[in-house]
């Protein structure tokens, strides 16, 4: 802050002597026309010192923002005539552009990103996708104030190279016009001849022509893919479906809502991986395990401790039960109902609009839709570890069928998937080891919440392996070893009885026809979209986990909302997914949620940040329950009540969360949630209690002292 403010007193203080000198003032059309002969005469005397006399000059009020550029370019046409002029002019122009965008960055853009957050993230991610194409545009009107993209784009994440190269072509044209209106000095009245309306007219279309000319790209673009495939005069739906997980049923869900004739085509089970393999029978999982481990520790409760019996068939039954119990919400009973055509088989895409359909009966359909979304998820991912091949590996897929509780089972990855069963496991009886490659679980998390958590872990039992990378599995027998390079890079055996492998998911990408359209990403990656998940075909939509970045239902749903809403009614209005409000949670105990930013992405983004944190341990429902542990942290900006984003870890943290979802969807800051009723005693009490810590912190002190004068007067 001490340099800012020792930088920008400099700059005052040369712009005010600049100023007293009265250096500005010389700098008028007609002083420029009186004195030609005299600076011709000093150019052929000296013409290397003039020209850097006048280079010095032009990035001096260039990086400064100081009126005068515009006359300046005309005396490097009236001096240097037009070649030697044109050169010194757009070097001098582009160095003192770059210059007065590296003085905003310095001097603004902490600030700005502070107070306005939310819309730098949304400028930055436009910068990043098309800033150069942007400034281009603008560069090439000269009637737009230079200097006002100079300042702008300092605030940005615009790399300084980008901004270089940009800002010299794009202001080339301008710069001859201006350079060679210089050499013509003894017939110009004023610099109002320089630009005539029509002159302006010009430029204005150039400035134009490439936003028009991208549209027309991406017009061309799209008739060029799908230029090769003929297009049904009649469609059999207005939409078709692929994959019946949370973004294919929403999808489905919505058109049918809308009257729209909709497809969905399933190729095994109704409810994709949430609903079978994902989040409803891991967290019946997790609800038995926590039972588990309570009536261990029920002396805390005034009841005698019984380590619990664990039968782990029974436990998968139940767990299955539930599923059995969900089932009818998303089954093809209720969709058909809902008016949705579903068909149970395996789609493949012959055309942009034509999609091949193998029933399980065996039966081939072929099916046209106006518009198509692409919901087919993601499975494990499976690494290239040596000897893995050598044992019946567990996957979130598999998992669901053990009968027989591993007695020591490793859990390979330290993910949410990884660490929710790794606990859950531990808790039901078996001898958990997690091996993660990082220095803590939960990556994504502050270092705060998944120490936390890690404690917890190792409370109960988890034997956790931080920096540990594995190298291969190693059989013998019966018995098996994962052999992992520790931090030290000594090797070590690492024995276990079932592996689960739980190191992330990928996109389901083939055997649905991608290839033939040219749809299928580079390895590794997911479903190429813009904003509105449209994909190279602008009719063929996709969503969910195929897409990413955030493999959560909840984040699958949000986008079907977009995909369905656009696929059906975007020729009248289109709707950009947002991801700023998206929350999460891990379903360990403790929990962990968030929404928004947390401090280490703060930090890596270089956004200010007030962090207020309030403990749950303090919390008289937690105190009552049992469960005094976990943090509530809320990050703000600096001096005010705006919510930047939350963690917060603790029981029933994800729950929680949602009071800060809505805070931030609609604006309301800490204030308003401080002066929000909680009911007592209840766990939201600390989403409240958190708020008056922040207020605490903030509250006026100077007026405090007066009142205090002021009661003890009236004493």
């Amino acid at each position: 802050m001490l340099k800012k403010l020792v930088f920008l007193s400099f700059l005052v203080l040369l712009v005010l002597l600049i100023w007293q000198l009265g250096w500005l003032d010389a700098l008028t059309f007609e002083n420029l026309k009186r004195q030609q002969a005299e600076l011709l005469a000093w150019r052929d005397a000296q013409p290397l010192l003039v020209s850097g006399f006048y280079l010095l000059v032009y990035v001096g009020i260039t990086a400064l923002s100081l009126p005068g550029a515009a006359l300046m370019t005309l005396a490097g046409g009236a001096i240097f005539g037009l070649g030697w002029g044109l050169l010194l002019v757009s070097f001098a122009s582009t160095l003192g552009a770059t210059l007065a965008m590296l003085v905003s960055r310095f001097l603004l853009r902490d600030w700005v990103k502070t107070r306005f957050s939310k819309t730098m993230q949304k400028l930055d991610a436009g910068i990043e996708r098309e800033g150069a194409f942007y400034l281009f545009a603008l560069r090439l009107v000269p009637a737009f104030p230079f200097f006002v993209i100079n300042l702008v784009m300092g605030l940005t994440r615009m790399k300084v190279w980008t901004f270089w190269w940009v800002s010299q072509l794009g202001m080339l044209l301008g710069t001859a016009v201006y350079v060679n209106a210089g050499t013509q000095l003894a017939q110009l009245q004023s610099p109002a001849d320089i630009l005539s309306i029509q002159l302006l007219g010009a430029f204005a279309l150039l400035g134009v022509f490439p936003l028009l000319a991208r549209k027309g790209l991406s017009v061309f673009k799209s008739r060029q893919a799908l230029g090769r495939w003929k297009k049904p005069q009649h469609f059999d739906a207005n939409l078709l479906v692929i994959g019946a997980g949370s973004g294919g049923l929403v999808s489905a869900y919505i058109a049918a809502a809308v009257k729209a004739r909709v497809i969905l085509v399933e190729k095994h089970q109704m409810g994709g991986d949430c609903l079978n393999t994902g989040c409803v029978p891991s967290k019946a999982l997790i609800r038995s395990a926590r039972l588990a481990h309570e009536m261990r520790h029920a002396d805390h409760f005034g009841l005698e401790k019984q380590p619990p019996e664990v039968d782990f068939a029974a436990v998968m039954d139940r767990i299955h039960s539930v599923i059995k119990a969900i089932e009818p919400h998303d089954s093809v009973e209720r969709f058909t109902g809902l008016g949705v055509d579903v068909r149970q088989g395996t789609a493949r895409l012959l055309s942009p609009w034509e999609v091949e359909i193998t029933l399980n009966t065996g039966e081939i359909q072929r099916v046209t839709a106006r518009s198509i979304v692409l919901a087919t998820g993601a499975e494990p991912l499976v690494p290239d570890l040596p000897g893995l091949e050598q044992v019946d590996y567990l996957t979130s897929d598999n998992l669901w069928q053990l009968r027989e509780r591993p007695e020591r089972l490793l859990v390979l990855g330290g993910g949410p998937i990884g660490c929710e069963l790794a606990q859950a496991f531990q808790r039901l009886g078996s001898q958990v080891t997690q091996v993660e490659r990082g220095a803590r679980i939960l990556p994504r998390e502050d270092q705060d919440a998944s120490q936390l958590v890690m404690q917890y872990f190792r409370d109960e039992g988890v034997d956790l392996r931080l920096e540990h990378q594995a190298l291969r599995i190693e059989v013998d027998g019966k018995q098996r070893w994962l052999v992992a390079s520790d931090k030290a890079g000594e090797e070590v055996q690492l024995p276990f009885d079932r592996l689960l492998v739980a190191v992330g998911r990928k996109p389901r990408l083939t055997g649905y026809g991608l290839e033939e359209l040219g749809l299928l990403p580079d390895s590794g990656k997911t479903l190429d979209t813009n904003t509105y998940l449209q994909t190279l075909y602008p009719n063929i939509y996709a969503c969910g986990d195929l897409v990413g970045p955030y493999q959560f239902t909840h984040a699958a749903s949000h986008q079907a909302w977009h995909a369905s809403v656009n696929a059906l009614f975007g020729q009248f209005k289109r709707f950009a997914v947002d991801y700023s409000f998206l929350p999460w949670a891990t379903f360990t105990d403790p929990e962990v949620a968030r929404v928004g930013l947390n401090e280490q992405d703060a930090r890596e983004q270089g956004i200010q940040y007030e962090a207020t944190t309030y403990g749950i341990d303090d919390l008289d429902r937690a105190l009552a329950d049992g469960q005094a542990y976990g943090f509530v942290k809320v990050l703000t900006v600096p001096g005010k009540d705006k919510i930047l984003g939350v963690t917060l870890v603790g029981p029933h943290a994800g729950d929680l969360i949602a009071e800060f979802v809505l805070a931030m969807k609609h604006g309301l800051g800490m204030n308003q949630l401080l002066g929000t009723i909680h009911i007592y005693p209840t766990m939201t009490e600390a989403n409240k209690f958190a708020a008056g810590h922040w207020k605490k912190a903030h509250a006026p002190e100077g007026v405090l002292r007066w009142l205090k004068k002021y009661h003890q007067w009236r004493l």
